[in-house]
């Protein structure tokens, strides 16, 4: 007589077989989960990603940053021109914007990152230096240097709040927010109607699909309660945001058009042009992005402290 042992059968299984289904059906999904995250956690520094179909919140969001960073690239320079606009008038100053992509194993880099302005005399050698770190726990370093004082000033994370060299613009929205300090929640996916940028008069980004996304500060309280931002499927550039403050009123926008450059067959996409308005006060801060190069071999010894108070603009 021939005796069927159907515990490990998931279809035909005694109790002790459902069990064993249960816990298979725990594994794989385990599993799927964990090559999900690797696939959004690991990509690779100096290769272009796109946003596809099917995608995720995070891993929408995981390239959105890597693109913001130009983390396709080895490294960025640029000129930035800024407009300060209010009822006053219109008030310019421009920066040096340079960054280097690392993503180094070996000591946790993954870039640094150099903001200097240039003019007008008032602010002239007034920078920011940028630290950012792989491991998402470790907290970016970042200083101030001020040169009417001869001094670099460390600056907290309690400080990304603040206003970034007086613009419209927060420290955070510049230089120091990552993926990991919020959570996302894909909304839709639509047509963008297009952005008018009063500064020049041009319309972007007309007929652009988008992925939206809902995006969520990790630290409570803090400056906004949300953000929604439209994704462009075609770069993973983030082009638009609607910000909400803590009582989730609609408090600030802000605009960025990405173009896609061809360097050395490789299609990168740099911002070239923002504008954040303060619903609140009308004031408006417009960033045009000139003369932007990529993947020149800049050193790495510009990224210091020392080359921030040695630097003569």
């Amino acid at each position: 007589m021939v005796i069927e042992d159907n515990s490990c059968n998931p279809i035909l299984g005694t109790e002790k077989g459902g069990m064993m289904k249960r816990w298979l059906l725990f594994l794989m999904a385990a599993y799927l989960c964990s090559m999900s995250n690797l696939s959004a956690a690991e990509l690779e520094y100096h290769k272009v990603y796109k946003p596809k179909e099917g995608m995720s919140a995070d891993e929408i969001m995981q390239i959105k940053y890597f693109v913001k960073y130009t983390k396709f690239a080895y490294d960025y320079e640029s000129t930035g021109y800024v407009y300060l606009i209010d009822k006053s008038g219109v008030r310019k100053r421009t920066f040096l914007r340079r960054r280097i992509l690392l993503g180094r194993p070996s000591d946790g880099i993954a870039y640094k990152d150099l903001a200097i302005f240039t003019a007008p005399t008032a602010v002239k050698g007034l920078a920011t230096l940028t630290w950012s770190y792989m491991n998402p726990k470790k907290e970016q370093n970042q200083w101030l240097w001020i040169p009417s004082l001869k001094k670099v000033r460390k600056i907290s994370a309690a400080q990304a709040d603040d206003s970034f060299m007086g613009s419209d613009f927060t420290i955070e929205e510049i230089t120091t927010r990552r993926f990991e300090d919020e959570s996302y929640t894909l909304l839709r996916e639509e047509v963008f109607d297009g952005y008018r940028v009063e500064f020049n008069n041009k319309t972007y980004h007309q007929g652009t699909s988008c992925f939206v996304i809902e995006a969520r500060p990790k630290s409570n309280p803090w400056y906004y309660s949300k953000r929604i931002v439209w994704i462009d499927k075609n770069t993973g550039g983030d082009i638009y945001h609607e910000i909400y403050d803590p009582k989730g009123r609609l408090y600030k926008t802000i605009f960025k058009n990405y173009e896609i450059m061809n360097v050395d067959g490789k299609e990168y996409a740099p911002q070239t042009i923002l504008e954040v308005k303060n619903l609140r006060t009308g004031h408006r801060t417009v960033v045009e992005m000139r003369d932007i190069k990529f993947d020149q071999g800049l050193s790495e010894g510009l990224f210091t402290e020392k080359s921030l108070m040695r630097s003569r603009w």
